[in-house]
């Protein structure tokens, strides 16, 4: 999963848990921390010998926290699939890859393009669905289908590579 703190995105992976006992991995760096949860949102961390005392106060909708460690406090959102996905489109809509890869885990519903195909921008070149919700995959650039690595049905894992592209110069 993702998460954003303040300005910073970073990538959170549950690695291991035996009762309080937890190993993270964060943005690929690896944690193990002794974590008990306390009363009222409340939680008590033991890291690297260190103790800490961390309240954790939740917000609206269930994914903002705010967190107050140390005498400083921490806006935590936790970014879902779909979050993930919007940023990625935004980000997408600016450039143009050569390479079309999944945002998260999908599956293909339709693919529009064959190996060889021009495109123009604008043009869909699959639809996914994700979350029982269905989008298409566009173009931002005239490009040339260099590679289709998906057929229709086939479930794909977050940032495995879907289409390979020729983009063309915009000069």
């Amino acid at each position: 999963m993702e998460i954003q703190v303040g300005n910073k995105i970073q990538e959170v992976t549950l690695l291991s848990k035996e009762g309080n006992k937890v190993s993270i991995s964060i943005d690929g760096k690896v944690y193990d921390v002794d974590i008990a949860m306390l009363q009222n949102g409340t939680c008590s961390l033991i890291y690297g010998g260190n103790s800490y005392n961390a309240e954790l106060i939740k917000g609206e909708g269930g994914k903002h926290y705010t967190v107050n460690l140390n005498y400083s406090a921490y806006q935590i959102d936790i970014l879902d699939s779909q979050a993930k996905y919007m940023r990625m489109r935004k980000h997408q809509d600016a450039i143009q890859a050569d390479t079309v890869t999944a945002p998260m885990p999908c599956k293909i519903v339709k693919v529009y393009v064959n190996k060889g195909d021009k495109v123009k921008a604008g043009d869909t070149l699959f639809t996914m669905e994700a979350m029982k919700m269905q989008s298409n995959y566009k173009v931002t650039t005239d490009c040339s289908i260099k590679d289709v690595l998906i057929a229709e049905g086939d479930s794909v894992r977050a940032e495995q590579v879907l289409i390979k592209l020729e983009v063309e110069n915009a000069e």
